[in-house]
């Protein structure tokens, strides 16, 4: 089987999560294993998945995307 890469998909919206998981998972080799709607959801979800990439919208409720980039390229530093 072709390995597959993870993806974490953040957005406060969720016909975006919903268009973006269905973009995703139609790719050969990817795979969604997690959604957030907001920044803390994303850090959480992704030290529980640990996922290969991370789609962050800018504009995130709690923490914004930049924010949650910083938080986790530290906890992280090889994920994209």
């Amino acid at each position: 089987p072709e390995p597959s890469i993870t993806v974490l998909v953040a957005d406060p919206h969720c016909c975006v999560r919903e268009g973006l998981k269905a973009l995703l998972g139609a790719e050969p080799g990817m795979r969604v294993v997690g959604e957030a709607g907001d920044g803390p959801t994303a850090l959480s979800r992704a030290a529980k998945v640990d996922p290969d990439v991370v789609v962050l919208e800018v504009d995130l409720p709690g923490l914004d995307g930049a924010q949650v980039t910083a938080r986790l390229r530290a906890s992280c530093p090889g994920r994209k």
